[in-house]
């Protein structure tokens, strides 16, 4: 890859959302969440429906998927979850090319952030597992905070790194992702190749729609 080209530093924090933009996990996620259901004799979602669900918190999520089950029952549904999720997760890796990409922006001089839907138990597994630690200036999980697409998470990492909305892009898969910085003031580049359709993530105006790791670097170091 041609090395990109080193324009001036538009935003000091770049906040990453984790599943379907920088861990190839959106087909593990989908189909996991299908065999919860069907372990509780709950009908099968749709790939739509389970995918769509992706960067929600897992309470928020699963009584997407499941709106027929009783409130009472949302933990065994989680429970087989990640019973499925966990027994397949070693499988998974970063997208070809997230490492470098985040490795160039952080010699840029970007500060790096994960504001995800996983719990926190959740993303330091996966960053234990793809060898991240320590690479990230802060996280949020979605159970230390309130769902996307509310804004505390962002605002939140926004305020430990001392930076401001205007200084700050997000980065993300999901209509979840997007609306969550419009929400809170920051700007956001959609990525094309998670769980959302290109076209419903171009319907709430991101900076760009990237279609790979490759072009979203590219971006960046053009415009972020």
């Amino acid at each position: 890859m041609a090395e990109p080209k080193l324009n001036p530093r538009r935003f000091d924090l770049i906040a990453f959302d984790w599943d379907g933009t920088l861990f190839d996990s959106t087909a593990l996620i989908t189909r996991c969440i299908q065999e919860a259901c069907i372990d509780l004799d709950l009908p099968r979602p749709s790939d739509r429906d389970a995918s769509y669900v992706i960067g929600m918190g897992l309470p928020e999520a699963l009584q997407h998927a499941a709106p027929a089950l009783p409130p009472q029952r949302y933990r065994e549904l989680a429970l087989r979850y990640r019973h499925h999720y966990l027994a397949s997760e070693h499988e998974l890796l970063l997208f070809d090319g997230a490492l470098a990409m985040l490795q160039a922006l952080k010699e840029r001089g970007h500060l790096l952030a994960v504001a995800t839907g996983k719990s926190r138990r959740g993303l330091d597994d996966a960053l234990a597992t793809v060898r991240l630690r320590g690479l990230f200036d802060a996280t949020r999980t979605a159970d230390e905070t309130a769902s996307k697409p509310h804004p505390l998470m962002l605002l939140e990492l926004m305020r430990e790194l001392g930076t401001e909305p205007d200084r700050t892009l997000m980065i993300g898969d999901t209509t979840h992702d997007l609306q969550l910085a419009a929400n809170a003031g920051a700007a956001s580049v959609a990525v094309g190749y998670g769980a959302h359709d290109p076209t419903a993530l171009a319907g709430l105006a991101p900076r760009h729609v990237a279609h790979s790791v490759r072009e979203l670097q590219a971006w960046l170091f053009e415009h972020g």
